[in-house]
């Protein structure tokens, strides 16, 4: 009977100990089932799925300048800085070195020198004033970046636009209508950066005058070619020319043909600053009015001495 009694209580406590195994089970369900866990959050970079990165989306990195200054010698770059950037612009040429007179290679001779300011007021946009001492020239700039080239070759020019407008502020006595003051100036620039040391630049452009002499156009189609080459880190070679298009009958036997510009200069430069020292044989300093009215021939010795400074400030 004793032995009946404990075969029937262990049978029991079995019996309990499964009911309370199975009701833990139903209370608990198994990993695969249970629904209050975290759910797994896949890995993003900029808040894309690295699973939908493709190589087609990756943002296209622009590469650096080709050129250190906004300008190359005589010429506009395609550099447009970025918002909130202004940029201070010497630029002086002496006079022609062969002119004679004891003037000292040019040093004492009437020079030619121009002072502007350009502001970035949005980006991809920059807006400039300058005043120029020969013909009391006021000039007004826009320049504007169309394309960029990118490091992957994708784009591999960049391409922007420089235009200005021009005021003659000499006497009124020698203008009829106030327009006769007016000129103005149209560039595409394109330009590749080929490597860290070489870039060039190509660029077309169109000059319109309001008022010209007799015998000239007023219009006046130009090429210009620009390059630098990097000697080091700071320094380069810079060479500059400009070519005007132009056929102009004779004036009094004279040929009155623009001379091509030619100048050829080094660059010092640093992340704000650009020196420019350069010979050249147009004393010029707009652009309009290099492809119209330079007379010197840079073959025949008609060159100057001269320099450009810019210094960069950003807000």
């Amino acid at each position: 009977m004793k032995f009946i009694k404990t075969i029937l209580w262990s049978f029991f406590f079995v019996s309990a100990l499964g009911i309370s195994q199975d009701t833990k089970n139903d209370t608990i369900p198994p990993e695969s089932q249970r629904t209050d866990t975290i759910p797994e959050i896949p890995q993003v970079v900029d808040s894309i799925p690295l699973k939908k990165i493709s190589n087609d989306s990756i943002i296209e990195k622009p590469q650096r300048p080709a050129f250190e200054s906004s300008f190359i010698i005589d010429n506009p770059t395609n550099v447009v800085y970025s918002k909130k950037s202004m940029e201070m612009q010497i630029k002086h040429r002496f006079g022609l070195i062969n002119g004679g007179n004891n003037d000292l290679a040019g040093l004492w001779a009437p020079a030619n020198i121009r002072i502007g300011l350009t502001y970035t007021f949005f980006e991809g946009v920059t807006l400039g004033f300058g005043t120029t001492k020969f013909k009391r020239l006021q000039d007004f700039s826009l320049q504007t970046r169309l394309f960029r080239q990118t490091r992957s070759e994708k784009i591999p020019l960049s391409v922007s636009y420089y235009g200005n407008f021009v005021i003659d502020a000499r006497n009124k006595e020698l203008f009829e209508f106030s327009q006769d003051r007016f000129s103005f100036f149209h560039q595409i620039i394109l330009a590749r950066r080929f490597n860290r040391n070489l870039s060039l630049q190509l660029a077309p452009s169109i000059s319109h005058f309001n008022l010209v002499d007799a015998g000239r156009k007023n219009d006046i189609f130009g090429l210009s070619l620009g390059g630098r080459y990097k000697v080091s880190p700071q320094s380069s070679i810079l060479v500059d020319y400009s070519h005007p298009f132009t056929n102009y009958a004779e004036v009094d036997g004279e040929d009155i043909n623009p001379k091509p510009g030619l100048s050829i200069g080094v660059e010092f430069a640093t992340s704000g600053h650009a020196f420019q020292l350069l010979v050249s044989n147009s004393n010029g300093i707009v652009p309009q009015e290099i492809y119209g009215f330079n007379q010197n021939d840079f073959f025949k010795g008609d060159i100057l001495i001269g320099f450009n400074i810019t210094r960069v400030y950003k807000f």
